[in-house]
């Protein structure tokens, strides 16, 4: 969960720190407060998009830092360990820093990151619900992953095989393009890679051939100075009073004197095959002498041939090594070409096996999406039952893609797939007994919408690993016994989830385990945004505004007490009936 958020100069805070608990969070004040602000600061924290207008006028950079705690065996966990990032004491520190030159630092437990690794950590420890959040259930191309999202045990090991398929027809796909080109360019294409082809085999190249023509070149042109060299040490080791002759004078001396002593012996022994070994050195010297060649037509025959295999290198590869792979790999191009029909043909028929296998795995897909989609809406139903809309039917229709990629033959007929497969879901509603089911985007009003989503959110959180779900102004649109179900769902999901909400109603407000007012002011150094975590009282007379204003009243005081009563009335029989 998220434990402390601290902002400095971001938007209209020059610097703030917010102290989060467990369970369910809310965060109040008046409108254009600054309380959205808190929810962008908490999406750029955990990759969200970010923007030169949050850094705070008259400063460089806007820095935003979390602390969150991590459960064990949160899959943040491991993904964590694979980038080698440690935990200490099961806490987690995320780090960003926007600057107004557009450029983002991004850190974890004070490691640089990339701003993808960021965010593919962040997703693990918070979803996000905006103001316009609901919009995106309008949208019917976020049905099916939220379909598959839903049902990942069991439509993903079937999605996969069809989407291996799928890549597998696409490689297909550009390898016929790739051969029905048009005349010239394959013209082009087989004259560049003939010429190509017969250049490298021309030049009759062997693996590490350039490494050992660099060797001989270095010994070849350096004979004079090894010759030299050679006679020089036969000089210094062979003659009278040279190194060999003194140390057989030397050996003999200790051999006498072993015979007298004999702890000479070992030394006696060593001298004696020394003198041996720099005897066999002096042979092997005047042996390799005898066979130094002075041969100036060979060192100009190396030097041709590694210009040579050094233009071959600029233009096909950095070793020989390569160069024969690219000749092998043009060799296999150049065949295909020339017989461009026949392999056609080949490709054509492998097209055809892999586009029957599809349609039986994309009906197969479909036949699973099915039984998923009965599940996840009996279990949307079930949350909406307790937001006052027991009463709405759901429907997820599924109809053929009207476009796509290809066609697989399925029935006498033809379908379009895609790589998602071939289906495509419309969300049907209707939230009145006795009326069809028609498109979400046609019926819905908002205050459905957000029921809706609100039940979304309350499904998909079973499933989602993220340890902090936040809530900005889910309840726009709703009043009365409607907002009392949604403070209820979202006090039920903390029991288990850190709750942060964002809300103008008294009932969500008085349902929460810990209230934070935020506020503007302004003052000489312009204008700020402050949060104050609120006490029992001063949280009663907050939500004393929150119904009437700023005109307080006995009687509206008195509502508030009974508001709050009955909240925590309703939070200890949640409690008892979920712990049963």
């Amino acid at each position: 969960m998220l434990v402390e958020l601290s902002m400095r100069n971001f938007a209209l805070i020059p610097s703030l720190t917010v102290t989060l608990e467990p369970g369910f969070n809310v965060l109040t004040g008046e409108t254009g407060a600054g309380k959205s602000m808190i929810v962008d600061a908490i999406s750029l924290l955990v990759g969200g998009r970010a923007s030169v207008d949050y850094v705070r006028h008259g400063h460089q950079k806007a820095e935003i830092e979390g602390l969150f705690s991590i459960p064990d065996n949160h899959p943040a966990r491991s993904l964590l360990s694979e980038l080698g990032i440690e935990l200490e004491d099961d806490m987690l520190i995320l780090r960003r820093d926007i600057s107004t030159k557009g450029k983002n630092i991004c850190r974890i437990n004070g490691k640089l990151v990339t701003l993808a690794v960021l965010r593919e950590v962040g997703q693990l420890l918070v979803d996000i619900q905006g103001q316009h959040e609901h919009q995106h259930l309008l949208v019917e191309d976020r049905y099916l992953p939220l379909l598959d999202e839903y049902g990942k045990g069991k439509i993903s090991p079937h999605k996969q095989e069809y989407v291996t398929l799928f890549h597998e027809l696409k490689k297909l796909n550009r390898a016929i393009k790739q051969l029905n080109e048009n005349e010239q360019q394959l013209a082009q294409r087989l004259d560049l890679f003939r010429y190509q082809y017969q250049e490298i085999a021309a030049a009759q190249l062997e693996p590490g051939e350039d490494e050992e023509l660099e060797k001989e070149k270095r010994i070849k042109g350096h004979a004079q100075k090894l010759y030299q060299g050679m006679e020089q040490t036969i000089a210094a080791l062979y003659g009278d009073g040279r190194a060999l002759d003194s140390l057989a004078v030397a050996m003999n001396e200790l051999q006498e004197c072993a015979a007298i002593d004999e702890s000479l012996e070992p030394y006696s022994e060593k001298l004696e095959s020394l003198y041996y070994q720099v005897e066999d050195i002096l042979h092997e010297c005047r042996k390799y002498a005898e066979n130094i060649e002075f041969d100036p037509e060979r060192l100009n025959h190396i030097e041709s041939r590694l210009v040579q295999i050094e233009q071959l290198k600029r233009k096909y590869g950095q070793t020989v090594e390569e160069i024969l792979a690219y000749a092998a790999k043009i060799e296999e191009e150049l065949d295909t070409l020339e017989h461009r029909e026949e392999r056609t043909r080949e490709l054509m028929e492998q097209k055809q096996n892999i586009l029957l296998d599809l349609a039986v795995e994309a009906e197969h897909l479909t036949r699973i999406r099915k039984e998923v989609a009965q599940d996840l809406i009996q279990a949307i139903k079930q949350e909406l039952a307790g937001l006052y809309m027991d009463q709405t039917e759901i429907e997820m229709r599924f109809s053929p893609l009207s476009a796509g990629s290809d066609q697989v033959e399925h029935r006498g007929g033809k379908r379009w797939i895609s790589q998602e497969g071939w289906d495509q879901i419309d969300w049907l509603i209707a939230p009145n007994p006795g009326e069809p089911p028609k498109p979400l985007a046609k019926i819905a009003s908002g205050g459905e919408l957000s029921r809706l989503l609100l039940a979304l959110k309350t499904v998909f959180a079973k499933l989602e690993p993220v340890t902090s779900l936040i809530f900005d102004e889910i309840d726009t649109g709703v009043s009365g016994r409607v907002v009392q179900a949604m403070a209820e769902k979202l006090y039920t999901i903390s029991l288990n989830r850190q709750v942060i909400c964002i809300t103008h109603q008294p009932q969500m407000a008085a349902m929460a385990d810990h209230h934070l007012y935020i506020h503007k002011q302004t003052n000489e150094g312009g204008t700020e945004t402050t949060v104050v975590p609120l006490d029992r009282e001063e949280r009663q007379m907050e939500i004393a505004r929150m119904i009437s204003g700023h005109h307080l009243t006995e009687a509206t005081k008195e509502h508030v007490q009974e508001l709050v009563q009955q909240a925590e009335n309703i939070k200890a029989d949640l409690k008892e009936k979920l712990s049963k």
